[in-house]
């Protein structure tokens, strides 16, 4: 157990398709963390920026991007890459530098203005990069990687499509309640399936967007945090970022190979699982002891395995969970009250920040219409490509 710190303050840009630069966005979000934190721009010593590699050169700067778009100031600055992991890896570089004593106060700042349609690698021929290799060899999309796990999940655990409709449908009706989220509409499992087949079995509705969007965060110490009068901050108490085991028996794209078990057993668990597992023994808790978990629903299908990785139910009890209401807003365990990246989209810098602002809010009590009543401890559940997981936990 490293040691706790203080969330002062989260804030983000609303998420759609806006059509402008994602430092705009980011300089929104990051004003309204600052605003919400009380803390003065000049009292930050540190700027963390999660990558994004679409905006041009300075998406490779992101940190010093943010911090010349507010005004400099003085404060270091540090940017991070690590694909959909991007700001949870932000955060945990926060969290380094305020808990070795670089920085009281540290801005963490994600934000992008995606593409039109389902991302792509970049261009260029590049034989050596996996996630080049499986669109150009394998043909293997992003919806065809996620329907191939739906398919995975039919076979082995009996899963069926409508029991994937009615994640999203769980998570329409949480981001209906949600301001910052582009899509605010309830869907029924009617309307999930009459769209369109996108990879078999999964709809048009089974999967998320790409979007333009941006979150931010104001990371202090406590010390730092009682000196500005909160007393009772909610705390990050754990960062997993986890790499993956090997071997592999199971492929999980990018990679379209699994090393030999002949000298070594397999894991026994799953990377998606032991990323978790590295969070709970980082924060000293269980999954019974968790309010409500943010996860990454790129797909209903791998949000339905999320539910498994983070010991919220058995192995192949995922589609029990949702069809029991458990994950649902007033179950036992709420899962992407937010609306996730259903009603959201992929903004891949600020997701895993975003995350952690729906904490906040949910453990501060200020979610509004979709608040979790009683809610005390969180957990954020993200993967990136090439052994980019995360997690965050957080506590009050």
């Amino acid at each position: 157990m490293s040691g706790d710190i203080a969330v002062l303050g989260a804030g983000m840009h609303p998420w759609g398709k806006w059509g402008r630069s994602f430092v705009e966005y980011g300089t929104v979000a990051a004003r309204a963390a600052l605003a919400d934190a009380g803390v003065d721009w000049t009292d930050v010593h540190s700027v963390v920026g999660a990558d994004t590699v679409r905006g041009g050169y300075p998406g490779y700067v992101a940190g010093a991007t943010f911090a010349q778009a507010l005004g400099w100031q003085g404060a270091r600055v540090t940017s991070v890459y690590a694909a959909c992991a991007s700001g949870a890896q932000a955060i945990n570089t926060a969290r380094a530098q305020i808990l070795a004593g670089m920085a009281d106060a540290v801005l963490v700042v994600g934000a992008d203005a995606a593409p039109k349609g389902f991302f792509a690698p970049a261009g260029g021929d590049r034989h050596d990069d996996p996630d080049w290799l499986r669109f150009r060899v394998l043909g293997a999309t992003n919806p065809a990687y996620f329907g191939l796990y739906a398919r995975r999940r039919m076979a082995l655990h009996g899963d069926t499509v409508e029991d994937f409709a009615q994640v999203k449908v769980k998570n329409a009706a949480a981001g209906a309640l949600n301001p910052n989220a582009r899509y605010r509409k309830a869907v029924s499992t009617e309307e999930v399936a009459a769209s369109a087949v996108v990879a078999d079995p999964l709809r048009l509705l089974d999967i998320c967007a790409t979007s333009d969007g941006a979150a931010a965060l104001v990371l202090t110490s406590m010390d730092f945090a009682r000196r500005h009068g909160a007393t009772d901050p909610v705390r990050i108490r754990a960062v997993s970022t986890v790499t993956p085991t090997y071997p592999k028996a199971v492929l999980d794209l990018p990679d379209i190979a699994t090393d030999s078990a002949a000298a070594v057993e397999p894991c026994p668990h799953s990377f998606r699982a032991s990323i978790a597992r590295a969070a709970y023994e980082e924060a000293g808790i269980g999954p019974e002891e968790l309010s409500l978990a943010e996860v990454y629903d790129l797909s209903t299908a791998l949000e339905l395995e999320w539910y498994e990785d983070l010991g919220l139910c058995g192995t192949g009890e995922g589609a029990k969970l949702v069809r029991d209401g458990a994950t649902a807003l007033g179950g036992r365990i709420p899962v992407n009250a937010s609306g996730g990246l259903a009603s959201f989209g992929e903004a891949v810098p600020a997701q895993a920040i975003a995350q952690v602002c729906e904490l906040t809010w949910q453990l501060r009590g200020t979610a509004g219409a979709r608040q979790i009543a009683g809610a005390r401890v969180g957990i954020t559940a993200n993967q990136g490509l090439f052994g980019h997981g995360s997690s965050v936990v957080a506590v009050r």
